[in-house]
């Protein structure tokens, strides 16, 4: 099974959010999303990439002020992608080894054409 087939199932839909977007805004779109991450985009790439971990994790140490701070400063820059041909095996093998959850698939060209999660990973094999 391809990358692009799970996109297919899931649908293209991917929650982006700009670099200066604060903390407090990325959870109010998480929760309404129901969702565990969200792109960084400042031009519709993939600038980073910015989880309910990575909040957690810098919570521990700049406290409530963090939401107010922009997401810039808590986001991953160096993102983990995969393409719509590479198989669903070898991503799950990616996910597995780097330990992250949500992987957004980019084409050759560089535009985002879908994120996938661990929890599609997981229905696509149900």
């Amino acid at each position: 099974m391809l990358v692009s087939d799970l996109i297919k199932r899931k649908g293209s839909a991917v929650t982006k959010a700009s670099p200066e977007t604060t903390v407090a805004t990325l959870l109010d779109l998480l929760a309404e999303h129901r969702i565990g991450a969200v792109v960084v985009s400042a031009d519709g790439g993939v600038d980073g990439i910015v989880s309910e971990r990575d909040v957690v994790r810098a919570l521990r140490t700049a406290g409530a002020a963090l939401l107010d701070a922009p997401i810039s400063t808590v986001m991953t820059s160096d993102v983990v992608v995969t393409g719509p041909s590479d198989t669903v095996e070898d991503m799950m093998r990616l996910m597995t080894d780097r330990r992250i959850r949500h992987v957004p698939v980019v084409t050759q060209d560089g535009r985002l054409a879908g994120i996938i999660s661990i929890g599609d990973v997981v229905k696509s094999r149900i």
